[in-house]
């Protein structure tokens, strides 16, 4: 049964209560729906049935003592996946002697509450915990964010990548990855100086950002003035055709450039590829083949895109 409470116009942090008494899941939806959405599961196969729909909560208060499956193998489960292992477990049972409390740390759980239950008890360690979790998310959001930029580092992109890879292999759709670098960017900081030099990538970032228009669709700074686009189920047309409509949107910022070769503005160029990835494909190789037709668009003149068709 899932028991939306609480929700108002902001996202409010989940929690899960799994509990086969019904007056204890009324009691601690009622203690906690001020500050949190709620879900509740009477038996540990219907917790992790919504766990598996998608259903996926901040917290779960989890009783030990249930018909069919426990809590300690609801657990168990919990944290064998990787969709839901992050998501912090705190038993709540009247089950108290030191063995079973070692049994559900030693499964991954954060906490053990006994019953019968302090109401004002549950709360404080809920938002304990919760505080705890959100800020953990907030440092490994940082962790994958240019800190210049503001949008996703190597470190992201190569994670990203990597997974579309091995969707893209289990589905047999193209996958396109775009190379871009911002033209004659050297001379522009040497001559406007560091600090413009910094607030143009910002403003490219954003610009390039902005120019994706499908969820999937995944941008990053590579390195230096270098960014990166992954672009999930996207042939070799649908990529020159994003590929040339950034190259536009950055053009059209018409950032002065005095010290450029090809235009008195910022330009970029632009290389693209697509593979569908079958067999012994590398994957280091779709990034190369990228790199090398950015070559090739920046040997013809830069302010430019470029594809590469070589087979790998």
């Amino acid at each position: 049964m899932v028991e939306p409470v609480g929700m108002t116009a902001r996202r409010l942090p989940v929690v899960m209560i799994v509990d086969d008494t019904k007056t204890n899941l009324m009691i601690l939806a009622e203690a906690l729906k001020q500050d949190y959405a709620i879900l509740t599961a009477t038996d540990g196969a219907e917790a992790l049935s919504l766990l598996k729909q998608g259903e996926l909560p901040d917290l779960i208060l989890l009783d030990v003592v249930m018909p069919g499956m426990d809590g300690y193998e609801v657990c168990r489960r919990i944290k064998q996946d990787p969709a839901t292992r992050h998501i912090p477990v705190i038993f709540v049972t009247s089950m108290a002697d030191s063995r079973d409390q070692k049994l559900g740390f030693d499964l991954g759980a954060v906490d053990y509450i006994t019953k019968p239950f302090e109401v004002l008890l549950v709360v404080a360690r809920v938002n304990v915990h919760m505080r705890l979790k959100l800020k953990s998310e907030q440092l490994e959001k940082l962790a994958f964010l240019d800190s210049l930029t503001d949008i996703p580092n190597r470190r992201a992109l190569e994670e990203n990548l990597e997974r579309e890879w091995g969707r893209a292999k289990r589905s047999g759709t193209p996958l396109s990855v775009l190379m871009i670098d911002i033209d004659s960017f050297k001379p522009f900081n040497d001559h406007y100086g560091h600090g413009v030099g910094d607030d143009c990538l910002r403003r490219i970032a954003r610009e390039l950002q902005r120019g994706l228009m499908r969820p999937g669709d995944f941008i990053g700074r590579y390195g230096g003035e270098e960014f990166s686009v992954i672009l999930p189920n996207c042939d070799l047309a649908g990529a020159a055709l994003v590929a040339e409509k950034l190259r536009e949107r950055v053009e059209s910022l018409g950032i002065p450039h005095a010290c450029s070769d090809v235009a008195d503005h910022v330009t970029i160029s632009v290389g693209y590829t697509t593979r569908i990835v079958v067999g012994d494909a590398i994957l280091t190789a779709l990034t190369e083949e990228a790199d090398k037709a950015l070559y090739l668009a920046k040997s013809r003149g830069r302010n430019q895109i470029s594809a590469a068709t070589g087979n790998f």
